[in-house]
């Protein structure tokens, strides 16, 4: 086989990004509208930055859980990087201003945990990245 015809090599597949979090929900919401609200509830909680940290609080890995009933509410388990953070009265806040901007969402509580602790495991490659933590 000569070099100019080498047989075309087919480009990597494309995986799509898993979520790095998936209401629970058990109820009678749609699935394509559930998905829906994670899609536009990951994209809220990435404009939320630590202000000590170039990362947002999605990539960063310090949503924990979300609960999300067919009223539309949700409950979000949050962590902290550090239990003394100096934004720790204000983030959950934020957090909570931030998902009531998405679509149909009717309340919104958020709940500071503290176990597991956070560690650096839980952040995604992209926070990796922007840290060079690898």
């Amino acid at each position: 086989m000569s070099d100019d015809t080498l047989p075309e090599i087919a480009p990597a597949p494309v995986l799509p990004e898993s979520p790095r979090i998936t209401p629970n929900h058990t109820g009678a919401l749609p699935e394509e509208e559930v998905e829906r609200i994670t899609k536009d509830l990951i994209g809220a909680l990435k404009t939320v930055y630590d202000p000590e940290i170039p990362v947002d609080i999605y990539e960063l890995g310090l949503i924990y859980k979300v609960d999300l009933d067919d009223d539309r509410n949700l409950a979000i388990d949050m962590t902290l990087t550090a239990p003394g953070c100096p934004v720790a009265g204000e983030m959950p806040g934020w957090v909570e201003n931030a998902a009531r901007s998405v679509e149909g969402i009717q309340d919104v509580t958020v709940n500071m945990v503290y176990d597991p602790p956070w560690d650096a495991s839980r952040m995604s490659e992209e926070a990796q990245v922007a840290l060079n933590w690898w």
